[in-house]
């Protein structure tokens, strides 16, 4: 399940791309599978495990050549970058401000890694939606290491354009998922037992495995009106 479009961002083969905020390594897969350099970072040790594990599996099946396409994992912290100025020709920080008490910095960061002329793609929670999940549930966001902020697009972009970004459009993602994350706040986030949490949940994966136009259709409707991620996309001044 992609946030950032590909195409939008600009990536092409024997890109150098950073995905910060790796989770688990969706978007650093696909970019690899484009052809482009890797670099996967995040702050979780099972989280830089799952994806080694992952990159390691891809080549083996043939779905990657170690000749022609790169991948590197690394653990490490938003706001001190272990790259030099300059190093990446595109960067996909997905789901990670929100998380960041110092946004500020970790945006200080992402801008001084990219070169001039880079393009970078940032994805974070959309305002409305976030907003229900937290007057839903306190048990969403009130863990360690969760939400610290809701995001309006307007300041968001105003504090990548502060760190030197030109902001070049946006649009919204994943309309489908907004009623899901609203029922588990109702339910109990982590009630995945629930059988309305796992009959939803199903069709999620039927749609992300399947991609059956009955919900890419919903999913074109929705993602405008109600989807739950925001995808800003910015560029560095040449």
């Amino acid at each position: 399940m992609l946030t950032a479009r590909y195409d939008r961002l600009g990536v092409h083969p024997g890109d150098r791309l950073l995905d910060l905020g790796c989770g688990f390594g969706r978007h650093a897969f696909e970019a690899a599978r484009r052809g482009a350099a890797v670099v996967a970072l995040d702050a979780g040790r099972a989280e830089v495990e799952g994806v080694v594990a992952t990159f390691v599996a891809m080549t083996e099946a043939g779905e990657l050549d170690p000749a022609r396409q790169h991948a590197a994992v690394v653990q490490g912290d938003a706001l001190a970058l272990p790259f030099a100025d300059g190093a990446f020709d595109r960067i996909i920080c997905s789901e990670v401000l929100e998380h960041i008490p110092d946004d500020r910095g970790a945006i200080d960061e992402l801008t001084r890694v990219l070169r001039p002329g880079g393009t970078i793609a940032v994805t974070v929670p959309r305002f409305g939606p976030e907003l229900v999940n937290w007057a839903l549930s306190d048990e969403y966001h009130m863990v360690p290491g969760g939400h610290v902020r809701i995001y309006r697009r307007r300041v968001l972009e105003s504090r990548l354009a502060a760190a030197g970004l030109r902001v070049t459009g946006h649009h919204y993602a994943h309309g489908l998922h907004s009623p899901y994350w609203w029922l588990k706040c109702l339910v109990g986030t982590t009630n995945d037992e629930h059988g309305a949490v796992r009959a939803y949940h199903r069709l999620l994966v039927w749609d992300i495995v399947k991609r059956p136009w009955l919900t890419r259709a919903a999913e074109a409707v929705l993602s405008p009106l109600m989807g739950k991620s925001l995808v800003i996309y910015a560029a560095r001044a040449e």
